[in-house]
């Protein structure tokens, strides 16, 4: 018997371990297929790549870690309980920062549960793993959050194709971000103002209010 996985230390087990690092492996790989592959390409949006490989991976840990723990009602009520505080006493959160909220919670909750199911080791590489995974979405892989703003626009002569070029500097103009696309949402010619939604990546970008 290996001397790692004795009840006595309780720092690894070599067969847990395995199983996790395949299972870990596969659900990235269908998280690729799906964001990548499926969701991008179909939506042709890439401001929901960070928290929907983030969350995927945190909740991945989290559901192979407690599969065998019963949590008590009184501590999934509070769980909800701060979603709810946060979504209706507080103001809007962005995305990505609840996406690291969620994240943090994660990683409490499976370093504060899973002590008596898994060793030290065990933990401190499944730690290893979120840390990692989520610095390289951030830095090696160079995935952008995309933001968007809704404008009013009143010089209703640039809203015309013919005119593009014109509309997307004045956009940029005004608002101090580089466009990476718009849509027209509406025009009212009784007060000759256009709705436009602009997109743009939020890091490097500067808006004004």
């Amino acid at each position: 018997m290996d001397i790692l996985s004795t009840p006595e230390l309780g720092l690894m087990s070599m067969e847990n371990f395995l199983s996790l690092a395949f299972r870990f492996s596969f659900n990235l790989v269908a998280t690729f297929i799906v964001v990548v592959l499926l969701y991008a390409r179909n939506s042709k949006r890439h401001d929901f790549y960070f928290s929907y490989f983030a969350i995927s991976i945190a909740v991945f840990l989290l559901c192979y870690l407690l599969e065998d723990v019963k949590l008590e009602l009184g501590f999934a009520l509070g769980l909800f309980a701060i979603f709810g505080i946060i979504r209706y006493r507080t103001d809007a959160i962005p995305i990505k920062e609840m996406t690291y909220l969620f994240v943090i919670i994660a990683v409490s909750v499976i370093n504060a549960l899973s002590k008596n199911h898994i060793g030290y080791i065990e933990l401190a590489i499944v730690n290893i793993l979120l840390f990692g995974a989520l610095w390289a979405l951030e830095r090696i892989l160079m995935l952008k959050q995309e933001g968007s703003l809704l404008i009013t626009y009143e010089i209703i002569e640039n809203v015309h194709a013919s005119k593009e070029k014109e509309l997307v500097e004045d956009l940029e103009k005004r608002t101090g971000v580089t466009v990476k696309r718009f849509v027209v949402e509406r025009i009212d010619f009784l007060r000759d103002v256009a709705y436009i939604t602009i997109y743009f990546d939020v890091t490097g970008n500067s808006k004004r209010k």
